[in-house]
């Protein structure tokens, strides 16, 4: 698999964008090295050659920066993991802007309201950051938890779309 990689400017820092040749988002995430977002992916996963250029998905991030919240939720990405961690992704599309849940509530959409400890594990495995919003997803008590990319990039995320739901 061959794949492009873009890193574009946001209120939060560069953004990173890897996608493959059919213009999917594989991972994403706010630095600027690449090596990073790569990372973010299993071994066996990650393309046989990265090139730097244009993805679709660029415009859809800055659209969202601009305010467009919604402009991310129409992006492709590809992810390959367990049918729970693939329902698990799914479901983080659904969480609304402005609306988000505990690993406790995440896990009753997942229809096991026992398996906070696998929701968290689901958030902290997704790759494709932003397009997939794990960002979303907050510690029971109400406080951030853990993000990949750190937890001031979180914060600005939640309150962004704090602000304009």
């Amino acid at each position: 698999m061959n794949a492009i990689i873009q890193t574009v400017d946001t209120a939060d820092g560069p953004f990173t964008i890897l996608a493959d040749d059919r213009q999917r988002v594989l991972a994403s995430g706010w630095t600027a090295d690449h090596q990073a977002v790569l990372s973010r992916l299993a071994e066996p996963r990650r393309p046989e050659s990265v090139v730097e250029g244009e993805t679709d998905a660029a415009a859809s991030a800055l659209a969202y920066y601009d305010g467009d919240l919604a402009a991310i939720d129409a992006v492709a990405v590809a992810q390959a993991g367990t049918e729970l961690q693939l329902a698990g992704w799914a479901a983080l599309r659904d969480i609304e802007p402005g609306s988000p849940l505990t690993y406790t509530s995440f896990a009753a959409r997942l229809d096991n309201p026992r398996a906070v400890r696998a929701a968290a594990s689901i958030c902290a495995r997704n790759a494709p950051a932003l397009f997939v919003p794990c960002h979303r997803v907050l510690r029971t008590d109400g406080s951030l938890g853990g993000f990949a990319w750190g937890l001031p990039v979180k914060r600005s995320l939640l309150a962004r779309e704090a602000a304009a739901a």
